[in-house]
């Protein structure tokens, strides 16, 4: 039974994983969410039966039914990447009864308001970041119609799962004012003014010091160590643009899944 719901939670995630591909489309050119999916090169409407996650991106060998263009890898690869996220959040949530192996307790734990809250709450983590990684990696740009009421909504549901709101509060500050302190001192130039709502989400989103900590510190790191590879084979210069909020998506999911692991290896070194 732990298998098939599982499985049901990654499914979940590959739909999911497809809204967010539409989602991050009709964001950028500010067009409502509402209606059926489109081919944004010929403007046909998609069909349900093209439209299914990933079996649909092979059975069409990567081209549109209408005017043949190819269909971007992204939709495949974010599609599969946030089922195995579900997925992994699922196992995190639910590790323990996955080790005890008892049927019961995975179904006392699904009718749990506060384990269900805080797996929907990591679901909807995933969900956002997702979207502000593509968003900077494609038009490194940073789009508050989505960072700011996903921001709102964080809070109010850690308030829900029993943080303190005022540390949920200073979280969100603290990791606002770092980078509002950095684009002050470089007047812009070292960062974008979207980094800052970055820095908010982030405190709103773990309402916790040590992680907004822990994700600053790996997101400069892994973006030191692609910036100086990309420098090494010539495909950027010293003086060229990065999309931070790329290396503050993925710090900040390693930090979901890893936070108290990495710190608490960390507490050990000292």
């Amino acid at each position: 039974m732990f298998w098939f719901f599982l499985f049901l939670f990654m499914l979940c995630g590959a739909i999911i994983g497809s809204f967010t591909n539409c989602f991050v489309w009709r964001l950028y050119k500010d067009e409502s969410l509402m209606g059926r999916s489109y081919c944004p090169k010929c403007r046909n409407k998609i069909h349900w039966y093209d439209n299914i996650p990933v079996i649909s991106f092979l059975l069409l060998k990567a081209k549109c039914r209408h005017c043949k263009e190819g269909i971007s890898w992204q939709y495949p690869i974010v599609e599969i990447s946030t089922s195995l996220l579900f997925g992994a959040a699922f196992m995190m949530a639910a590790k323990n009864i996955f080790l005890s192996g008892s049927f019961d307790s995975l179904i006392w734990a699904l009718n749990d308001p506060y384990f269900v809250l805080r797996l929907a709450r990591d679901f909807f983590i995933i969900f956002i970041f997702t979207v502000v990684f593509i968003y900077d990696f494609r038009w490194y740009l940073v789009s508050d119609k989505a960072v700011l009421p996903a921001t709102l909504l964080l809070v109010l549901i850690n308030i829900f799962l029993g943080l303190f709101w005022w540390k949920i509060l200073l979280a969100a500050l603290i990791g606002a004012v770092f980078f509002l302190l950095q684009f002050i001192l470089s007047k812009g130039k070292w960062i974008g003014g979207g980094d800052i709502r970055l820095g908010l989400l982030i405190g709103a989103a773990f309402g916790r010091l040590d992680f907004l900590a822990l994700t600053l510190m790996l997101a400069y790191f892994i973006g030191s160590v692609v910036g100086i590879t990309l420098i090494s084979f010539k495909k950027k210069g010293w003086k060229s643009e990065v999309p931070l909020g790329v290396f503050l998506a993925i710090a900040s999911l390693i930090t979901l899944f890893f936070g108290d692991n990495i710190i608490n290896w960390y507490l050990g070194l000292l």
